[in-house]
């Protein structure tokens, strides 16, 4: 009597095996779950930049959230951002965008992407590059606007998970003008 498994019994065991699997990537579902992880970085990334934006104006007298030099970010309704590429967003194509040779600049000495001069901070900058998007593209950005008079800046970004955008809305209940961006600063109403 011969012991080993017959055709049959191996083709059942990998069909088994093959429905198991789709099962575990349909529920785990890594599209989602990617997102998330991206999503958990904005959300860092924004956090961090608006802290250290609040250290910058205590700390550094004669703070402007603005900088004049070429090329020009002068707060106002326009606002910087921090994708890579020259597509305008649907709010950029609007508003327009000063400094816009700045995209992707990373510098933290206020002639990035965000014009805050951050090697101004006593004991130095908070971080050696300013941070940008995860995707950073022409729809997934980091965008910035200030009113240099008030000392109020905003920073947007769009989520895409729907654990963060849907479940937990953090672009609802985050006090802002836009209910489909994320939106954070000293003024998140300030109405990018």
């Amino acid at each position: 009597m011969s012991k080993g498994f017959t055709l049959i019994e191996l083709l059942i065991v990998i069909g088994i095996l093959a429905i198991l699997a789709t099962a575990t990537i349909l529920v785990l579902n890594p599209t989602e779950l990617f997102a998330q992880a991206r999503d958990a970085q904005r959300l860092s990334d924004l956090d961090t930049l608006r802290s250290a934006i609040s250290l910058y104006l205590t700390s550094v007298t004669g703070a402007s959230l603005q900088d004049a030099t070429a090329p020009a970010f002068v707060c106002g309704t326009h606002f910087g951002n921090s994708s890579l590429t020259a597509a305008a967003t649907n709010r950029t194509a609007a508003v327009g965008e000063e400094g816009a040779a700045r995209r992707g600049i990373r510098t933290v000495a206020g002639v990035g992407w965000l014009p805050v001069n951050f090697a101004a901070i006593p004991g130095g900058s908070p971080f050696g590059v300013l941070p940008v998007d995860p995707t950073n593209d022409g729809t997934n950005n980091y965008q910035y606007s200030c009113n240099d008079a008030l000392k109020t800046f905003e920073l947007n970004t769009l989520l895409q998970s729907t654990k963060y955008a849907t479940t937990d809305d953090f672009d609802g209940k985050d006090g802002g003008s836009n209910i489909a961006h994320y939106e954070t600063g000293n003024d998140p109403a300030l109405d990018l």
